[in-house]
């Protein structure tokens, strides 16, 4: 390892790998640390990806694709189902893939193109001058080491700790948190072409249950819960327990998980003097889903493109970094994020009488397209007696 770079990533996931791998194309010397001894384990992540969405960053590969999927469908607590095929879902299906495969490709595709990689490497500290982050103090197999950049994107996930060690607040409300607890499970009966979503509050409070398949009886279970309603008794893994006992009562667990996810507003400013914060590090999963696999390569291929630029120029100050905070901000994954906390905001909030009359009111829609707008418009047509909440949520997405 070197004492000096261009570009210091933190982090190995997709945001540090993309982040690195953009540097590095742009003739940047890039190194790439990650505090855990293999990239890509554990998977915290239910492991969906929309085909559009994925494309525009590496071709599919048989090798990472778990489950090609063909459909979604969401489970109200009456058990009335929305249906929502290929054609119509659009981002809401795609793959489910290997997040273990996946990972690695992202990071061996940056150190093909030059960025230095290291494993069980783990900053500990910033190295700051005059206020700006030069670097990271290190732990490289538990030996320190002090590495200077001009830029350090911090990619740390959802527990990232380097930016708040730079001064920025990185703290996320309780009720925005989701905690996350998911099985991989085998010999279960599933459709191996759907993603299956089950709302409701004896089931996920504040929250959903999902089985992705990974194969023909194969499927991560998972369950994500407010963090308000977590409490003694009631935890994620008690409601997915329960749910498992009455669905899959002969499954076999192969794999057990537990996290969080932060479905907060994203950071209010993502830059600081020599540092930007991509991924889940810098709040960007999405609010509704919690998925962030996307969101997070967006973030850092832009955090490595903006670099390279800042690095031409010789300004690496807030100011110069704080195009990559307004471009991901106006971009449409940004504007979906602000959106679709709203719409989460609204629906976290709804019991299960209401939920049921939702669902109820679009078992057998036929939208040529599932946009949010589209589906709130429906909804108002539908559902009379709550016209008036329908209606204000309706207006805050305007």
């Amino acid at each position: 390892m070197k004492n000096r770079y261009d570009v210091l990533v933190v982090g190995g996931g997709p945001a540090g790998a993309l982040a690195a791998r953009t540097a590095a194309e742009a003739g940047l010397s890039a190194c790439l640390v990650e505090k855990r001894p293999a990239i890509g384990t554990p998977v915290r992540c239910a492991e969906g990806i929309g085909k559009e969405l994925l494309k525009d960053f590496i071709e599919p590969d048989e090798r990472w694709i778990a489950a090609d999927i063909r459909r979604a469908r969401i489970i109200a607590p009456s058990g009335d189902t929305i249906k929502l095929e290929q054609h119509q879902a659009g981002n809401e299906v795609g793959y489910v893939i290997d997040r273990k495969v996946f990972d690695r490709e992202l990071v061996w595709r940056a150190a093909e193109a030059g960025s230095d990689v290291f494993v069980k490497t783990r900053a500990v500290a910033p190295i700051m001058e005059n206020g700006a982050v030069k670097g990271a103090r290190l732990l490289a197999c538990g030996q320190p080491v002090d590495v200077r950049a001009d830029v350090v994107v911090a990619a740390d996930g959802v527990e990232s700790k380097f930016a708040r060690w730079a001064g920025l607040d990185t703290t996320v409300p309780l009720g925005d948190m989701m905690s996350c607890a998911q099985y991989l499970m085998t010999d279960i009966p599933i459709d191996a072409e759907s993603t299956d979503f089950y709302l409701g509050r004896d089931i996920a409070p504040e929250g959903y249950l999902w089985v992705f398949p990974k194969g023909d009886r194969t499927a991560n279970v998972g369950i994500g819960i407010s963090g308000r309603q977590s409490r003694d008794g009631s935890r994620a893994r008690h409601y997915l327990d329960r749910f498992v006992a009455e669905n899959f009562p002969d499954g076999k667990v192969i794999e057990h998980i537990v996290g969080g996810v932060s479905v907060c507003k994203p950071l209010p400013c993502t830059v600081a003097d020599g540092l930007m914060i991509a991924g889940d590090a810098a709040r960007v999963v999405d609010p509704i889903t919690g998925g962030g696999i996307f969101n997070a390569m967006f973030t850092g291929r832009m955090a490595g493109q903006v670099a390279s630029e800042c690095i031409s120029a010789g300004d690496c100050s807030a100011g110069a970094l704080m195009k990559y905070d307004e471009a991901w901000r106006v971009s449409r994954m940004g504007k979906t994020i602000e959106r679709n906390y709203k719409v989460k905001d609204y629906f976290v909030t709804l019991d299960d009488a209401k939920l049921n009359t939702l669902a109820a009111s679009l078992a057998n829609i036929d939208m040529k397209e599932f946009k949010v707008s589209t589906l709130i418009m429906e909804l108002i047509k539908r559902n009379p007696k709550m016209l008036m909440e329908l209606r204000a949520l309706k207006n805050s997405l305007a």
